[in-house]
Formats: structure tokens, C-alpha cells, sequence
């Protein structure tokens, strides 16, 4: 600012020290690095739903920089993912031998058991036959023999039919079972991995939260920290404009100085958008 002739001596002198002033000022640089853009530290929460990521990939610890909280490193692990183990178990119960661990080991009791009153049931039929003949006063005669063999060659085609179908109900039983052993399993490796998700999805949730509310702690100290020290130039920019109005001199449209203490986000919308961003990046992982 340019003093002018011809002013009052009180704006005159106005216009001095505040050149004075202004000279004094900009002689102090100012810290600028107090106000330096800073990331918060990754939360605890997300690195929780990391590792449970890590693990269900089947992979081992994961290392995180204890400044940053990003990954560092990601141990070999067992090389088996989560479901992996119920889809091995699903194997087992499928295959043409699959149903022999599923036969109920009194199934033979029961065969012997009904096997045996039907041998009784049969003995009494033959029986019957040389009543008949002893009736008849033919016993031991041709007739009987051919009647004996009729009825001993009929009996053991039911016998055997018998026993087939008593084996064959025990094989359906097994086979049935093994079948519904393979469907569980098979739940079970799908439903583990949504439970999973839905675990991860809650850290996650919480992680950017947490983080979230640190970064906008962290923004609003830091543009309290800048006001603080701006506010003498925007002090000196203010008296600027007021005496440049009395001297009769365009003021500027802009005091000098107010650029420099403007925060370019204000604390609410970086929370918001590292919420928002986090929350669109796990809602794309997710969805994949």
C-alpha cells in the first residue's frame, strides 16, 4: 500500500504502522508443516476383517506396518480355504462304495432273524406234505417225491427273493443316507463362506467408521491449527481494506491472506468421503 499525499495525519499514520506491521510479519516465516495433509492409521477393525480374508483364503498371519497399518506381509498359511474342508467331506459320501459306511450293522441280524423263521415257516410246509401222503396212503410214493420237489424248488425261489429284497432295502437305506450326507456338506461349504462374509462385512463397517471419525479428529486440529496461525494476516488484510476505503483507494477484492486459511475439505466431508470410498470399495468385493 502506497501512502498517499495529502491524507490526514491520523490516516497517515495509520498507513505507517501498518506498514510497519506487515513488514514485521512476513519477517516471522510461518510452520507449514503442522498443516500438511495426514493419514490416519489404519483401524484395528479392518485389519481384524484383513486377516479373517487371510484366513479363509487359506492363507497365514498378515504383517501390518505398525505406522500405517498397511499390509506388509502375508504369511504361507495351510493353502486350505474355509469351505474347503466340508467339500472334502462332501467327497466322501459320493462315489459307487459310499453307501457301505452308511449300512447299519444289525441289518445281517435282521436278514439271519427273518431268514430263519421263513427256513421254519417251510419246514412246516413240507411237513404238511407227508401228512398228506401218510393220509392218503401214499406215503413215499412218487406223488409225494414230485409234490416235495415242487414245493422245496417254489420255497427257495422265495427264499432267495426274499433275502434280495431285505438286501436291497438295507442298500436304498444306505445310499439314501449317504446322499443326505453329501447335500449337508455341501450346505455347509456354501453357508460357512456367508458367515463369513457377514463377519468380515462388520469389521469392515466398523473399521471405516472408526476411521472416519480419527480422520476428521485429525482434520479439524489440523484447520484449527491454521486459522490459529493465519489469523494475524487476515487481521492485517481486514485493516488493509479499511484504510484503502478512507484514503480513497480500491480496496482488493479479496483481503490478502483469507486464501491461505481456507481448509480445502472441511473435517464433516472427509469423513464422509473416506466412509463413502471404504464403503465403496468392500461393496465391490463383496459383489464379486
Amino acid at each position: 500500500m502506497a501512502i498517499q499525499q495529502g491524507t490526514s495525519p491520523a490516516l497517515e499514520a495509520a498507513q505507517k504502522g501498518y506498514i510497519g506491521g506487515l513488514q514485521n510479519l512476513v519477517k516471522t516465516p510461518t510452520d507449514t508443516s503442522k498443516f500438511a495433509p495426514e493419514v490416519q492409521r489404519q483401524s484395528q477393525f479392518s485389519q481384524a476383517a484383513q486377516q479373517e480374508l487371510a484366513r479363509q483364503a487359506g492363507l497365514g498371519a498378515v504383517q501390518f506396518d505398525p505406522k500405517t497399518g498397511g499390509v506388509t506381509s502375508v504369511g504361507a498359511g495351510t493353502g486350505v480355504m474355509g469351505f474347503e474342508p466340508y467339500l472334502q467331506q462332501a467327497a466322501q459320501f459320493s462315489g459307487p462304495q459310499a453307501y457301505q459306511q452308511f449300512m447299519s450293522p444289525y441289518q445281517q441280524d435282521v436278514i439271519d432273524v427273518t431268514l430263519d423263521e421263513y427256513d421254519l415257516q417251510s419246514q412246516r410246509g413240507m411237513k404238511g406234505i407227508a401228512d398228506r401222503a401218510v393220509t392218503a396212503g401214499a406215503f413215499g410214493g412218487g406223488r409225494e417225491g414230485v409234490e416235495r420237489a415242487q414245493y422245496g424248488a417254489e420255497s427257495d425261489r422265495n427264499r432267495a427273493a426274499l433275502q434280495a429284497q431285505l438286501l436291497g432295502q438295507g442298500f436304498g437305506q444306505a445310499q439314501a443316507a449317504a446322499g443326505q450326507a453329501f447335500g449337508q456338506q455341501s450346505q455347509l461349504a456354501t453357508l460357512q463362506p456367508a458367515l463369513a462374509g457377514q463377519t468380515m462385512a462388520g469389521l469392515q463397517a466398523a473399521g471405516a467408521s472408526d476411521l472416519a471419525y480419527r480422520q476428521a479428529v485429525e482434520d479439524s486440529q489440523r484447520q484449527a491449527q491454521r486459522l490459529k496461525a493465519y489469523e494475524p494476516y487476515e487481521r492485517a488484510s481486514y485493516l488493509s481494506s479499511g484504510l484503502g476505503s478512507l484514503s480513497g483507494m480500491t480496496a482488493p477484492q479479496q483481503p490478502i491472506g483469507t486464501g491461505m486459511s481456507a481448509p480445502q475439505m472441511s473435517p464433516l466431508q472427509t469423513a464422509l468421503s473416506i466412509g463413502s470410498s471404504l464403503g465403496g470399495i468392500y461393496g465391490a468385493v463383496k459383489g464379486g
